[in-house]
C-alpha cells in the first residue's frame, strides 16, 4: 500500500533501495535500480550550476518557447507567444507563432498564422503560411490557404480556397505581365 508522505512529503532516505540513502551512496557503483548518482557538477551545465567563468549560458538545440499538445489532449482558445506549436491532441484556437507541427493522429481547427507548417494530421481553416507550407502523404488541409511556397508528399490532400501569397505572388504577376 503507498503511503502519501512517501510520494509528495519527505524523501525516505534510511531505505536502502532508496536512490536518496546515504547507504546505497556510498556504495561504489551502487546506484540503486538504474538511478544514477546526482552530481551537481556534472549534471548541470556550468551556466546553470552557477561554475566560475560562466558568462554565456550553453547553446540549446531549439531556441524560444515550444508548446506541446499531447496525444488525448484537447486544447480550444487563443495560444499566443509561441514559437513552436506542435499537435499531437486536438486544438482549437487562433494562434500567430513560428512554426507549427501537427503529428500523425494530430487536428487543428481554427485560425492560424505562420513561418513554417509542417502536416502530418488534418488542418480545418484558416491557415496563413508566411514562408513554407509541407503536406505530408498522411496530412490533410482544409479551408481558406494562403502560402509562400508549397510542398505536397504523395497522397498528402489539399482543398479549399487556395492562394499564393508574399514575395512568391508579386513575382508570379510580374514574370506574366
Amino acid at each position: 500500500m503507498l503511503r502519501s508522505e512517501t510520494l509528495f512529503g519527505k524523501r525516505d532516505t534510511g531505505s536502502t533501495n532508496s536512490p536518496f540513502s546515504a547507504a546505497n551512496a556510498s556504495q561504489p557503483g551502487a546506484t540503486g535500480a538504474g538511478v544514477s548518482s546526482l552530481n551537481k557538477s556534472t549534471q548541470y551545465p556550468s551556466s546553470v550550476a552557477g561554475g566560475a567563468g560562466s558568462a554565456t549560458p550553453a547553446p540549446t538545440e531549439e531556441s524560444g518557447s515550444k508548446l506541446t499538445v499531447g496525444p488525448n489532449i484537447k486544447v480550444k482558445g487563443e495560444i499566443e507567444d509561441c514559437d513552436t506549436l506542435v499537435v499531437e491532441g486536438r486544438v482549437q484556437a487562433t494562434i500567430n507563432c513560428r512554426v507549427v507541427q501537427i503529428a500523425e493522429r494530430g487536428a487543428f481547427k481554427g485560425s492560424a498564422e505562420i513561418d513554417l507548417a509542417e502536416i502530418r494530421g488534418e488542418f480545418d481553416g484558416d491557415l496563413t503560411v508566411r514562408q513554407k507550407l509541407v503536406i505530408y502523404s498522411s496530412g490533410k488541409v482544409t479551408g481558406k490557404i494562403r502560402y509562400g511556397k508549397l510542398v505536397i508528399e504523395e497522397g498528402g490532400q489539399l482543398a479549399g480556397d487556395l492562394q499564393v501569397s508574399g514575395y512568391e505572388q508579386k513575382e508570379l504577376l510580374q514574370k506574366t505581365a
